[in-house]
């Protein structure tokens, strides 16, 4: 995150506003609800995950072990539980 100058972003009399507040000190101002992202939405992580997930639930279904499914994808045996048992 960056760090921008008060003076370059805020008008003189809201600046002076926030001045009878805090001065010389950080703020974090957060985005407004609707411009946040969902997690994944960014780097295609959620998507990747997905596609992960129903390779793991078609091979399971296709015989293939949990112990193996574990050791193959780098998964707690739980994790893969999780993911099978969750998706039928």
């Amino acid at each position: 995150m960056k760090s921008i100058k008060a003076q370059a972003v805020f008008p003189e009399p809201l600046l002076a506003e926030i001045q009878k507040y805090i001065q010389g000190e950080l703020v974090y101002i957060p985005k407004l609800k609707d411009d946040y992202k969902k997690w994944g939405d960014n780097t295609g992580a959620k998507k990747t995950i997905a596609q992960r997930n129903d390779n793991i639930v078609k091979a399971f279904r296709a015989g293939t072990s949990i112990l193996q499914l574990a050791e193959t994808y780098g998964l707690a045996e739980d994790t893969i539980k999780k993911i099978v048992y969750g998706n039928r």
